[in-house]
């Protein structure tokens, strides 16, 4: 008899997904709750379709033409199919547009629905994730005029005046050191700022605007004298010539994407508010791009677990099913109990962050919110790659081969951990949020989580561990490089202390709807352990690193 293997089948994404359902039941009012349902359906729907497509037809990828045949710029670029249809999709589900409702709540109504449709976006959520942080740095700028003109097409439910925006930051000189940006911001004779200079990395350069760093002409070097400018890309139905693609980037992963390098030649730009301190504008849109991020990072565990926990039920060997296999069992349950922890941590950052931008949040939690924000970012980022990894071990040599589909769930999922801030750059920004008292805040908020829980050993272990992390600053405050240097272990061990007392939240509201599920994952996540703190030997580094 031949040798076949039946191919996992991804359960709805929507309808099939407890975390989800429970996360709405337990977070949203009754009436929001029911209101949300037909647009998540439908881009549940819309993601089991955009799967079954990606598994029967052949990967494209974005193709740049740059001359027409009568020898005319043109920088044209053909999307793929889910691209082409990103706009439409967009704005008939609010996918964007429902986070800047008027509610406490928008903003988990928003990445419940990005959570759906990011997957089956082909990261057409990237620019969406750049036009809101756009949106919202706009709305924060005060900057009338813009708010005016820009927000009704950043915002919009129709995809015929729906724009998308950019974020140019990147250069070569820069990356995350954005004070050695080199983009130059000039005046012309009419009093119209224009740009001059390289982006490295423009993952929006198909969309109608966007925002960019660059320093005015004449002014001082150093971050504090960059401005942040406001830029149209397209003239009519052409991209506007002071824009210039030299190229698209050819990438590990997040291939449908079309990331460019790209060159200013004098594009027109209008300044977001004054002349300087262009970075500080910026900040409002990281907060919103890394809770974008780590949302993402949390849908792509979900796509790459449902599939390995469909496929161990299908594939047989030794005479079973791998889901009745001991170790199987236990690596995949392992798997999920990450997982739950994740989502319960990345749902409260957008959950919180909704509450602080509606004004409905204690100072408490809007200290809790800047520590989490980038906790969640950074520990998500990697959690993805490290679920995906494993489930293409979980499909043996199958999860190896190219046209299953599983090798690009991995490929993309390593960008998690690189944009908005590597794991490195967000473990010292929260550094920086833990010189307040965001840490007594966390302490304090975890209190709250853990209450009703009947999980002892958890609430302990959770307490303890950071009882620990408390003393390590404590003991290392004074000494600024062995503070840097242990970073990343305080920053994984905080971030998995608030995803495992989140998850007894969640855990304890379960219990009493006859759910156990949580609070299984709450024991097993627990159990593997929270403590990720370190005690750095600058000798033994040097000795390794000589």
């Amino acid at each position: 008899m031949a040798f076949l293997q039946n191919p996992p089948q991804l359960p709805h994404p929507y309808r099939g997904d407890r975390s989800l359902l429970a996360l709405l039941d337990r977070a949203l009012p009754a009436e929001r709750r029911a209101a949300l349902d037909a647009d998540l359906d439908a881009l549940g729907d819309y993601a089991l379709m955009a799967w079954q497509r990606a598994c029967t037809t052949t990967r494209r990828k974005p193709v740049l033409t740059q001359w027409d045949a009568w020898g005319q710029r043109v920088d044209r670029i053909e999307l793929t199919p889910a691209w082409q249809e990103g706009a439409a999709m967009t704005t008939r589900h609010a996918v964007l547009a429902a986070g800047h409702a008027n509610s406490e709540h928008a903003r988990l109504e928003e990445f419940a629905r990005v959570y759906l449709y990011h997957l089956a976006s082909e990261f057409y959520t990237c620019p969406l994730a750049m036009t809101d942080g756009a949106a919202t740095a706009i709305k924060a700028s005060g900057n009338r005029e813009l708010i005016a003109r820009v927000l009704p097409h950043f915002l919009s439910r129709d995809p015929a005046t729906f724009w998308l925006s950019g974020q140019w930051m990147t250069e070569t000189a820069g990356g995350s050191d954005v004070g050695n940006t080199e983009t130059i911001a000039r005046q012309d004779a009419d009093g119209q700022w224009r740009l001059y200079g390289r982006k490295w990395f423009s993952s929006a350069v198909v969309g109608e605007a966007a925002l960019a760093l660059a320093r005015p002409e004449s002014a001082a070097g150093g971050t504090g004298a960059l401005a942040l400018f406001y830029v149209e890309t397209m003239d009519g139905a052409r991209r506007k010539s002071e824009l210039i693609i030299d190229r698209l980037k050819d990438k590990l992963g997040t291939q449908e994407l079309p990331t460019a390098e790209i060159h200013l030649d004098g594009l027109p730009a209008w300044p977001l508010g004054e002349l300087a301190h262009g970075v500080r504008q910026v900040a409002p849109m990281l907060n919103i791009t890394r809770s974008w991020n780590a949302i993402c990072a949390v849908a792509s565990m979900a796509r790459a677990i449902s599939l390995a926990r469909d496929f161990a039920t299908r594939r047989r060997a030794f005479g079973r099913p791998l889901i009745e296999q001991p170790l199987h069992a236990q690596t995949l349950a392992d798997m999920q109990a990450d997982f739950e922890a994740a989502f319960a941590l990345a749902f409260e950052v957008a959950h919180l962050l909704g509450r602080v931008e509606h004004g409905a949040a204690s100072a408490e939690e809007a200290a809790v919110l800047r520590l989490l924000t980038p906790l969640a970012k950074l520990w998500t980022g990697k959690l993805a790659v490290k679920a995906c990894s494993e489930t293409l071990e979980c499909f043996g040599g199958a999860g190896y081969i190219e046209d299953t589909g599983l090798p690009q769930l991995l490929r993309d999922a390593q960008v998690y951990a690189i944009w908005e801030g590597t794991t490195n750059v967000l473990s010292l920004d929260s550094l920086r949020a833990l010189a307040g008292d965001s840490l007594g805040a966390l302490r304090h908020a975890t209190g709250r989580w853990l209450d009703g829980n009947d999980d002892m050993h958890a609430a302990s272990a959770i307490r303890q561990t950071l009882d620990a992390a408390a003393r390590w600053l404590d003991q290392h405050a004074s000494a600024r490089d062995t503070l840097e240097a242990g970073a990343r272990g305080l920053a994984f061990t905080l971030a998995r202390c608030a995803a495992a007392a989140l998850l007894a939240r969640q855990a304890t509201w379960s219990k009493g709807r006859g759910e156990p599920r949580p609070a299984a994952a709450l024991h097993r996540f627990v159990g593997r352990g929270l403590d990720r703190l370190v005690a750095p030997d600058a000798g033994n580094t040097a000795s390794l690193l000589s």
